[in-house]
């Protein structure tokens, strides 16, 4: 039987904040649960008496109350959360007012700066007016192109005030990704930085605004933030100022615009696997609410924590752990190469800011393991009381990396989720054990299940992850989406009103989770999902190229890009082409996106309705059976993918 890396001491589980939910359930409702599985039972077969009670425990500002707590629960989609309450997510994120520090900044430039929540407020404040000044009302989106830094946040903070809708990108994108997800919603105002940080070296942002506003005319105004330059040169950028000049300096208050539970938030953006990246919204209430939840009850997040988590803006993780404002807690950002200047940079941290709870990637664990860095060995890390890892699977050898040379006494969550719901299906239980290779829990509200072909729910048996029971954070809808039709078939063609998100996993009897990857082609390199739409559309502009197929290779525990190409008639895969071939997509889509081996195949396999059948290359690479071959235009052309040399390496 298998045995438990780490379990909670009875001192350590009474003082969890999920201890006291539960203890608060049995006192309520008459009940005696002892231990995890029974509460989440009871909130999957009770949902309106248990988002009620998180609602209250969670301690939700709201300037009306809720009448109901869900209607028409069974639709999916359909249901309505917290129907005719008011409130504000930046009002909620905002509460504290003191000289605590809210947030600090450690970037590349080794310049550290810290904002209390005093000052946190008062900087949303001055840019909240500006915002309001420029007519910035309910419903209006406000961009970041821009790295991980307060002002970021400050932005986001002072746009949702005003009711408008925010969306951000990772400065790193190329200019056709972030059109591919700015351009559909048409932006009025864009908050970017002048450039930003990597490895040492600062790179200029300014080419690449002026790119991306020319093909925006919706964009008013252009708010720089000065961060590789004390005052970079803005001359070339039309209806543009500087951050410090756009700011209103006699704003002290912020009047938060009270908006409907289901009013548009957030829109978060899909990998663009088939296309254009779906856009999607998602609601005031369900991420503030979701997000709390994931954080005060399975992170066990509270006032006096540090919490860090290793990410962009461009990663729904960086919206996660804002969230984290709403406790009180002190936010750790860093923006930049994690191994600069050492392979140990951001453990250092952890130890000269007493992190408390550290989040990160799984292929950033396996990078460290490989650079054989022992932050344990290496740092203080007596304040830390928890990792997070998400992104991609969590191996059991790294499972047990992280207690042999990070810590013995502290809980590894490995969690998962996705931008489609700014949140986790699977995640941690700070009551309970953990072990190897195993998400610990499934979420409270979450009626999630592994269903087998039949769309049968299936113990440890590798099947697909579906959620049968609406939940907060579902997207209210896809920008542009006007008749639900793209919303549905994402999600919920496979099982009638049923979600299915698309990842294969192993329920085991304990109640834990084992996760296999994505069942569907989406990339996943180092944790982040890329789609291969974004490649394509830099590849069917080559005249070299008559066509190609890209697929991920699961390698060393993370996943590797592999790129197959045919060639069009008189060229060849040369040297100079491949160079060419990354670098175009390296500056037009993303560094995530370059990769790592590009092969010359004869040709690419097709359905016979004419699609790319990138699941049966990957499974050809992985040496696994494809079945439904029948269903091919060329069934032929799948041989090549078999026992490749050059993937062996």
């Amino acid at each position: 039987m298998r045995q438990p890396l780490w379990e909670p001491s009875e001192k350590r589980i009474k003082n969890t904040n999920m201890y006291r939910f539960m203890a608060l359930v049995n006192e309520k409702f008459d009940k005696d649960f002892q231990e995890y599985t029974g509460l989440w039972k009871w909130s999957v077969e009770n949902l309106e008496d248990f988002w009620a009670t998180a609602w209250d425990f969670l301690d939700i500002k709201a300037s009306v109350p809720y009448d109901r707590a869900i209607e028409n629960k069974e639709n999916m989609p359909g249901a309505k959360f917290f129907v005719k309450s008011r409130l504000n997510f930046a009002q909620n994120l905002l509460q504290y007012r003191n000289d605590k520090p809210a947030l600090i900044f450690r970037g590349e430039n080794l310049v550290r700066q810290t904002l209390t929540y005093n000052q946190l407020y008062e900087q949303v404040a001055k840019t909240a007016a500006a915002l309001k000044a420029m007519g910035i009302s309910k419903g209006d989106r406000v961009v970041g192109f821009v790295p991980n830094m307060p002002e970021s946040i400050i932005a986001m903070l002072a746009a949702t005030s005003c009711g408008a809708i925010w969306s951000s990108c990772s400065p790193d994108f190329g200019i056709k990704g972030v059109l591919d997800r700015f351009g559909q919603t048409q932006p009025k105002v864009l908050f970017t930085a002048d450039g930003y940080y990597f490895k040492g070296k600062p790179l200029d942002s300014i080419k690449r605004i002026a790119g991306i506003v020319k093909e925006l005319p919706s964009i008013e105004k252009i708010v720089v933030i000065p961060y590789t330059k004390t005052a970079p040169d803005i001359s070339s950028l039309p209806h543009a100022v500087h951050f410090a000049d756009f700011k209103d300096p006699n704003a002290r208050k912020i009047e938060f615009t009270q908006m409907d539970f289901d009013d548009p938030l957030y829109i978060m953006y899909s990998s663009g696997t088939t296309g254009l990246p779906k856009c999607m919204v998602q609601s005031v209430g369900g991420v503030l609410l979701h997000q709390k939840k994931e954080l005060v009850l399975h992170t066990d997040l509270k006032e006096e924590d540090t919490i860090f988590y290793f990410t962009t803006c461009g990663w729904m993780m960086w919206n996660w752990l804002t969230c984290s404002l709403s406790t009180g807690a002190t936010l750790v950002l860093f923006d930049g190469n994690p191994f600069h200047p050492e392979t140990d940079a951001l453990w250092k941290i952890a130890q000269e800011e007493k992190i408390t709870i550290f989040g990160t990637s799984a292929g950033y664990i396996e990078a460290l393991k490989n650079a054989g860095v022992r932050p344990g060995e290496q740092f203080d890390l007596s304040s830390l009381k928890s990792v997070l890892s998400t992104g991609s699977p969590l191996s059991e050898e790294n499972f047990k990396f992280i207690y042999t040379h990070v810590k013995k006494d502290l809980l590894l969550a490995s969690i998962s989720g996705g931008s489609d719901l700014n949140g986790c299906f699977a995640l941690g239980n700070p009551m309970g054990a953990v072990y190897p290779g195993e998400l610990q829990c499934r979420g409270l509200g979450m009626k999630v299940f592994a269903y087998d072909d039949a769309g049968t729910p299936v113990i440890n048996q590798q099947a697909e992850l579906v959620c049968c029971a609406p939940f907060p954070s579902m997207p209210i809808y896809f920008w542009g989406d006007t008749n639900g039709a793209k919303y549905h078939s994402a999600y919920f063609d496979q099982y009638p009103g049923i979600w299915a998100h698309g990842d294969f996993i192993k329920i085991t009897p304990r109640g834990g989770v084992i996760m296999f990857g994505r069942s569907d082609t989406t990339l996943n390199p180092g944790g982040v999902r890329i789609g291969t739409a974004e490649i394509y559309r830099r590849l069917d502009a080559m005249e070299e190229l008559e066509d190609s197929v890209v697929v991920g290779q699961s390698w060393k525990n993370d996943v590797r890009v592999i790129l197959f190409v045919k060639m069009a008639r008189g060229f060849e895969l040369t040297p100079d082409l491949k160079n060419k071939i990354r670098s175009d997509i390296r500056i037009n889509a993303s560094p995530r996106h370059v990769p790592a081996k590009i092969i010359k195949t004869p040709d690419v396999p097709y359905t016979l309705n004419m699609k790319k059948v990138e699941l049966a290359v990957k499974k050809m690479i992985e040496g696994k059976e494809v079945k439904n071959k029948d269903a091919l235009k060329n069934p032929e052309a799948l041989a090549f993918f078999a026992n490749i040399s050059e993937l062996k390496n």
